[in-house]
């Protein structure tokens, strides 16, 4: 974008960049509605115990106070902007467990504020586009593999180029690391988490001093977090490491019906990728993470997993799989890339013009009848000299004007050819392609 916020990390989109910025959210909410997915809202608030009780996220909320009021640091029932939508919705289950159908599959695209340094395809303020399954004690594992392809079925409609589901399962990396012999897989997953970043060395290195692996544990744990198959072929390569467990075996099978699936239903769009890990604690069984092909440095655009027991309720647990698409991050990437383009900055098909202070009443009219048949417009403010009138349509991006002449009759033009011809108010349409303000 050659325009720059004001306030880095919270963008706001120019008209044009806001049809795009609205395609892609239409785009998802079809393909989420078309999947059986119904949609919800939560508040923007939670208490800070809420928002602080799974994982390590506590610098990047950002707490809420009146400035008048006491320092509230220390309160947990203190309120904070919620970082994402998972956790809300954990809530949300909870508190209407009672009017939900389990299992119970909802979408949500919200803004969340998350306190990061601002950098490319990272801000502070930012929208999310969720889908999550929950069940209630228990939850099918045929949703994992739904989730990924509906995912891939949403990225694959949006203008986005070619991109990678990356998927892996916790299970299978957690029994590998105990048939390694190391008891602190959340720490082994949090080394492996940083690969990307800081390369094979320095994991290694973190290996061997903070978790306590010998080399050879340090080398094998690495070993497997190389293989990445677009097929289940990496069954064989985890199996010629030689490590064996139970957990292991169960992650393996998770994982294998997801890829099988995708090979079949998505080719070519999802990946076994045993590197990826999540950050987020809550994560129990399948995780993924999604990738633009050519623009992998961008990070993940796309990403979630199986949770156990994010959402719970004394005894009762309500188990879940979910994604989260980064929209801010796709729609930024869009516009510098300019992959796709807003037809025009406004809603606006047709200009209705004055030919004297007398006819504003008459071209609203024009303007009504044209309303009911779903095609956008507006009305001149004033009888300007009509070159005036035309050059004020152009600027805003409108392509055709409307003229009613003394004798009652009608004419349209499309000012970007030049082509005048009569019409009627009552059936005129414009071209398909003009009737919506579409991206192309």
């Amino acid at each position: 974008m050659a325009r720059k916020a004001s306030l880095s990390g919270f963008p706001e989109w120019l008209p044009a960049e806001r049809v795009v910025e609205q395609h892609v959210l239409d785009t998802l909410r079809r393909t989420f509605e078309l999947h059986g997915f119904a949609n919800i809202e939560t508040r923007a608030v939670e208490t800070r115990a809420q928002l602080l009780r799974k994982g390590e996220i506590d610098k990047e909320v950002y707490g809420l106070s009146r400035l008048a009021a006491e320092d509230e640091k220390n309160d947990p029932n203190a309120l904070a902007l919620h970082f994402d939508l998972t956790v809300p919705f954990a809530r949300y289950v909870v508190e209407n467990a009672g009017h939900l159908a389990f299992p119970f599959r909802r979408y949500q695209m919200q803004k969340v504020w998350r306190g990061e340094r601002p950098q490319d395809g990272r801000f502070r303020e930012f929208t999310q586009a969720d889908i999550d399954v929950v069940g209630e004690g228990t939850l099918p594992f045929s949703y994992d593999v739904e989730l990924a392809l509906t995912i891939a079925d949403a990225l694959s409609a949006l203008p986005i180029g070619d991109f990678r589901l990356r998927v892996n399962n916790r299970k299978l990396a957690e029994g590998f690391y105990r048939g390694l012999g190391l008891e602190d897989p959340d720490a082994v997953l949090r080394a492996i988490d940083k690969l990307e970043k800081i390369g094979d060395d320095a994991v290694a290195k973190i290996l061997m001093e903070e978790v306590g692996a010998t080399r050879e544990q340090a080398d094998a744990a690495l070993a497997l977090a190389k293989i990445r198959t677009m097929d289940t072929s990496f069954v064989e390569q985890v199996r010629a490491l030689g490590v064996q467990h139970e957990l292991l075996d169960t992650g393996l099978d998770e994982l294998a019906q997801v890829i099988a699936a995708a090979s079949r239903r998505a080719p070519g769009k999802v990946m076994a990728d045993l590197s990826i890990a999540r950050g987020l604690d809550y994560y129990t069984g399948t995780v993924y993470e999604t990738v633009l092909v050519g623009h992998e440095s961008l990070g993940s655009i796309c990403s979630g997993g199986r949770y156990e027991s994010l959402a719970s309720k004394g005894k009762k647990t309500y188990p879940g799989v979910g994604l989260s698409i980064g929209v801010t991050r796709l729609v930024s990437r869009i516009l510098a890339e300019e992959t796709v383009t807003a037809a025009r900055s406004v809603p606006s098909v047709v200009y209705v013009t004055l030919a004297n202070e007398d006819s504003w009443h008459e071209a609203q009219d024009v303007a009504a009848a044209l309303r009911a048949r779903g095609i956008a417009c507006e009305v001149a403010s004033s009888a300007e000299k009509f070159g005036k009138q035309i050059k004020y349509a152009d600027r805003r991006g409108i392509p055709f004007v409307w003229f009613t002449h003394a004798d009652g009759s009608h004419e349209v033009k499309d000012i970007r050819s030049g082509e005048q011809l009569a019409a009627d108010p009552a059936s005129w349409a414009p071209p398909a392609q003009d009737l919506h303000n579409t991206v192309g």
